[in-house]
């Protein structure tokens, strides 16, 4: 972001410390919706743009605050038609974000931290460990940038929070940030249908983040037992299988909607047919749907990718046992932006 400003980002303030700020210099209420639809609907880059409201008004808000955006370092394209942008932050940190073409729209791939804390074996973001949480405007700017890049920005309808970090370890600024994705009267108007937060398995945020926010629930599983789990995930030995189960059961989930379960295969680890069944049998009665992914390779992992046919006998034990279950085909994998190879370019240090 513009690092010479000495004016706070106003992107960085929810819209309650805005309304606060508007009482502190002894404005009407009614302008904070004014304000808020000239940020996140019209795109505003300047106060000067926000013609209904007053001279004087504008003047107090580029006095106290600037409208900044993420400093764009290089974007890559894949073959396949993925984009993934190399942000630098205001602190020389940086991040990426995929933007995946899907059929008649975008999905953006959005980072929630620089690194991970999380440590999966099979993560690329978690081998240069965690550096420190996104902001709120860090977050949200990734979005709103990317809406402005593209040629038409309504054509950018789903979010996926699967992106660098660990979404429900950066809690209220994730939070902050969902509310103003997901506002439909001045937010960016995201249906919460179309707006996925995965999680690893923080186990006491789950249920909180479905009463919290109106998004969709993803969940890293890779494991139906937790040997292979705790070797995979060491979140797992905090948060075993039967305490993440619970807490997905304690996520309120609207009509319609269900739990995904990600379940990452990797060669000879997970990806027999015993572990199939024993994940059918985990999951048995619960409402959720089931992606399959394929291991991508990185440079920081020895793990292996199965072959095409082990994967599809082990979706086929899901099938036969009535889950909804889909191969997951991930875009990006040859400008290294696929599912777990995200790295913040050299890495979540300083470039």
């Amino acid at each position: 972001m513009n690092r010479v400003s000495v004016q706070r980002n106003i992107l960085e303030n929810t819209p309650k410390e805005l309304a606060a700020w508007l009482a502190g210099k002894g404005q009407k209420s009614f302008h904070l919706d004014q304000i808020l639809r000239w940020l996140y609907q019209r795109q505003a880059s300047a106060f000067d743009q926000m013609t209904d409201i007053s001279k004087a008004l504008r003047a107090l808000l580029a006095q106290d605050f600037s409208i900044d955006r993420l400093k764009l370092v290089k974007t890559a394209a894949s073959s396949d038609g993925a984009k993934k942008f190399l942000y630098e932050l205001a602190d020389g940190n940086c991040i990426e974000s995929v933007l995946l073409p899907e059929k008649g729209h975008y999905t953006l791939c959005v980072s929630s931290q620089v690194g991970c804390a999380m440590n999966c074996a099979f993560c690329r973001t978690g081998r240069d460990g965690f550096i420190r949480n996104l902001t709120l405007g860090e977050i949200v700017c990734q979005v709103r940038d990317t809406a402005l890049a593209l040629e038409n920005p309504e054509s950018l309808t789903n979010l996926v929070f699967m992106g660098m970090g660990e979404p429900l370890a950066n809690y209220e600024n994730l939070i902050a940030a969902l509310d103003i994705l997901t506002d439909n009267d001045w937010g960016m108007r995201f249906s919460g249908r179309r707006v996925t937060v995965s999680t690893a398995g923080l186990v006491p945020q789950i249920p909180l983040l479905g009463k919290d926010s109106r998004v969709k629930l993803a969940v890293s599983l890779n494991a139906a037992d937790d040997a292979t789990r705790d070797a995979i995930m060491p979140i797992n030995k905090k948060w075993p299988i039967k305490e993440l189960l619970a807490a997905c059961r304690a996520f309120p989930l609207k009509a319609g909607r269900r739990v995904t379960f990600e379940f990452v295969l990797l060669k000879g680890i997970n990806d027999s047919i015993a572990h199939a069944k024993k994940l059918a049998a985990l999951l048995g009665g619960f409402p959720c749907k089931i992606n399959l992914i394929a291991y991508n390779p990185h440079d920081q992992s020895d793990f292996e990718r199965p072959e095409e046919q082990t994967l599809l006998a082990f979706q086929d034990v899901l099938l036969q046992k009535h889950f909804t279950v889909i191969i997951r085909d991930s875009k990006g994998g040859d400008i290294a932006a696929a599912c777990g190879q995200l790295r913040g370019g050299a890495g979540p240090g300083k470039r």
